[in-house]
């Protein structure tokens, strides 16, 4: 037995399928898989087959024809070629995560393009596919042109190349927004930008927080807050949230050491801290808070707003270290702290400095 891959138009009319691999196992033909692509000519079956070794090229056109497919393609395989399209995309997507310059690569494999080439100048609205020929816009900037000999590439596969792009994409920016801070007593700590597969780890910072640490953060009980409350908080609608960690690697072994959210609503936005205890008092969050109304300042609000335990003196601290003019309100033992921020990006001190509430 020979692996074969099948390429063929057919109808996009019940039974047509059918009809197709009726004529295939008529000539002892087994299909291991197959992956149907919509296109305005008709369906486009791409099978996986593995047939007789007596079975030949022009054979396997015929069968095709036979079961009234058209525009039909056959090459030889590998056994590469078991591994479904589901588990190979994903493969890339890893690999892509790990190593964002490898886009040309990765989509030469899913792809099986003879040639992958890049250009500075953007797609616009040339891109597309155009027979064996593929445009697709890169993210980050430029084009990617991928050609093939046979067969022509699908929308189906057009789809999964640019998805795969934006994906690439994606792990450079997070890449180059990571910093290592070089914190006062010589540790480092990487920061970088949370996500949604960040869950775990943060889940992981909670539990290893102290119900009082939890408690300054959440401003009510001491127990951690849901997955759902902590999934918003990694991707807020508007706004930013920042992990540092331990390293910068990421992966299963990545500790979190804080977490560090904006969170905007109008042209306001709240800020909010949690240092594990063991990196307390040593300049982490400072350093994340100061990133963060970097940040504001940059994104346009107009101030951010602090709600803070009155007896979280580091908070406090924290907060007058910025040398921000600052307001403060006091209801019971809780402080509402507001820091405009487009009065301090022209330089302007219309306010007074942050003083201990009273």
């Amino acid at each position: 037995m020979t692996l074969w891959r099948i390429r063929a138009t057919v109808d996009d009319r019940p039974g047509y399928l059918s009809v197709l691999t009726a004529s295939l196992a008529l000539r002892g033909v087994n299909i291991l898989a197959v992956q149907v692509h919509t296109t305005e000519r008709g369906a486009v079956d791409d099978f996986l087959v593995d047939a007789p070794d007596a079975l030949d090229e022009a054979d396997l056109v015929a069968a095709v024809e036979r079961g009234r497919g058209r525009d039909c393609w056959v090459a030889r395989s590998e056994a590469r070629g078991l591994a479904d399209q589901p588990t190979r995309v994903l493969g890339l997507a890893n690999r892509l995560v790990r190593d964002p310059d490898a886009a040309g690569d990765a989509l030469r494999t899913l792809l099986g393009a003879d040639t992958v080439t890049w250009r500075p100048a953007p797609a616009g609205a040339g891109a597309g596919i155009t027979g064996s020929t593929m445009l697709l816009a890169d993210p980050g900037g430029g084009a990617f042109t991928l050609r093939r000999v046979a067969p022509d590439f699908t929308p189906a596969e057009y789809a999964r190349a640019q998805a795969l792009l934006e994906l690439s994409a994606t792990a450079a920016r997070r890449a180059a927004e990571q910093v290592t801070l070089v914190l006062p007593d010589g540790t480092e700590a990487a920061v970088r930008p949370a996500g949604a597969d960040d869950l775990a780890g943060v889940v992981e910072l909670h539990e290893a927080c102290s119900a009082r640490s939890r408690h300054r953060r959440y401003l009510g009980g001491a127990a951690a807050p849901s997955a759902a409350r902590l999934r918003r908080l990694l991707e807020p609608a508007r706004g930013l949230t920042l992990l540092a960690t331990a390293n910068g690697d990421a992966g299963p072994t990545e500790t979190v050491l804080a977490m560090a959210n904006l969170l905007a609503e109008g042209d306001e936005a709240e800020v909010a801290l949690l240092v594990r205890d063991d990196w307390q008092r040593r300049g982490l969050g400072s350093a994340l808070l100061r990133r963060l109304v970097r940040h504001a300042d940059q994104a346009g609000y107009a101030a951010l707003v602090l709600h803070v335990h009155a007896e979280n003196a580091p908070m406090l601290r924290a907060l007058r270290r910025l040398g921000r003019p600052a307001s403060t309100e006091r209801d019971g033992a809780l402080v509402t702290v507001t820091v405009p921020l487009a009065a301090g990006a022209r330089g302007e001190r219309k306010g007074p400095l942050l003083t201990p509430p009273v």
